[in-house]
């Protein structure tokens, strides 16, 4: 697939990862619906930067923990668009659940916006990706897939099960769909992190250093480019889910 003139919906588009991936894909000629849930100042901003690309831009409020928000976003891109080539699935929150603290409240709003809304996502676009007899779709994880982060007990289970959901995509909508996923690393420090944080957790990549958004965005531009690729995860991670080896000897 070539991203010209093709549409991409990409919730959690205002800030951060989400953002860089739709600023990639504008200046390779795509067209994008900029989703976002509170953030509105940023949304603006990230518009008015679309647009500057030459992209045809479509800001969307909505909630992804929400199926009825999903729904009415994705009927108003196909009526605005006629289509929606890609969809990223970015949007993401990080609360803390530590165990067994934690109440099923807790639970439900980690796991309703990492997971159940990228499901729903997926099954809202994929009829009219059918239709146009191609379509991409891209889940956003992290590296609490595979191992665990401690006090994140929602946030692990939600993200492990992002990467379950992409293989089972990818085998239910072949050949017709592609469902790839990308898990990064350490590639935007946190607004609230410290400069010695941010040292601590580059030293802990094979890499030593920080990666950037725009690192994630090019995955999502191979993935839509490469078409002989689905069910697949690629970690962009500068290394870090290997860094606990580090200097090890045996």
């Amino acid at each position: 697939m070539q991203p010209k003139d093709k549409v991409a919906l990409i919730t959690g588009a205002a800030h951060r990862v989400g953002k860089a991936i739709a600023l990639r894909l504008a200046r390779q000629g795509s067209h994008i619906v900029l989703n976002y849930r509170s953030s509105v100042e940023a949304a603006r901003q990230t518009q008015a930067e679309l647009a500057a690309l030459g992209a045809k831009v479509l800001p969307i409020q909505a909630d992804v923990s929400d199926p009825a928000s999903i729904e009415a976003m994705v009927a108003r891109a196909v009526d605005h668009f006629g289509r929606i080539d890609i969809l990223v699935n970015s949007a993401a929150n990080f609360n803390m659940t530590p165990f067994p603290a934690m109440t099923l409240a807790d639970w439900d709003t980690v796991v309703n916006t990492n997971l159940r809304g990228p499901f729903w996502c997926a099954r809202t676009v994929a009829p009219h990706m059918l239709k146009l007899e191609e379509g991409l779709i891209i889940n956003i994880t992290d590296l609490s897939a595979f191992t665990p982060a401690q006090n994140m007990l929602a946030h692990t289970v939600a993200k492990a099960g992002l990467v379950s959901l992409t293989q089972a995509l990818a085998l239910e909508l072949r050949p017709t769909i592609r469902v790839n996923a990308i898990a990064p690393g350490p590639v935007i420090p946190p607004p609230d992190y410290d400069k010695a944080t941010n040292v601590r957790i580059a030293q802990r990549t094979l890499l030593k250093r920080w990666g950037s958004g725009d690192h994630v965005a090019q995955a999502v531009l191979f993935f839509v480019e490469h078409d002989y690729i689905t069910g697949e995860l690629l970690r962009v991670d500068g290394g870090e889910l290997l860094g606990w080896r580090d200097g090890d000897t045996f």
